[in-house]
């Protein structure tokens, strides 16, 4: 982002809705997550895989475009996990993360699902938005690469 005055930002941040995704963004979540794809930041997700989870996505718009996104993907009622997690360059640095993860929390508690998970390498990020390394009774998550 250019260099903007806080006043500017603040009116930016203000004008950006935070909001369920629907069928139609589906190209435009795509086209938001693909440049964290290429930097290995988030996974790839096909057309198709977006448009059958789209109901559990959210987005940031700004003045119809979508600058931001990120899915919950719930597992069952003990589970979900925040995933794909991504802000536009130019819109980085505003809150605008932290207001989908929030959305996300938001929606794990409207679901009353007891745990939510998010794999990261910015773990300051998700730190920020109160989340830690132990889960309820010290559980750990360990991961095999078959």
């Amino acid at each position: 982002m250019n260099p903007v005055s806080v006043s500017t930002a603040a009116a930016q941040v203000s004008a950006v809705n935070i909001r369920r995704a629907e069928l139609a963004d589906v190209s435009a979540i795509h086209k938001c997550i693909e440049p964290f794809v290429k930097q290995g930041k988030v996974l790839a997700r096909a057309i198709p895989e977006l448009t059958n989870m789209i109901d559990q996505y959210f987005v940031a718009e700004l003045n119809g475009n979508i600058i931001g996104c990120v899915v919950l993907e719930i597992y069952s009622k003990k589970l979900c996990e925040i995933r794909s997690l991504a802000v536009s360059t130019e819109a980085q640095g505003l809150g605008l993360g932290k207001q989908l993860v929030q959305a996300c929390i938001a929606r794990a508690k409207e679901e009353q699902i007891l745990e939510v998970m998010a794999i990261t390498s910015s773990d300051e990020f998700f730190q920020s938005c109160g989340f830690d390394y132990t889960l309820p009774g010290e559980k750990r998550a360990l991961f095999l690469l078959p």
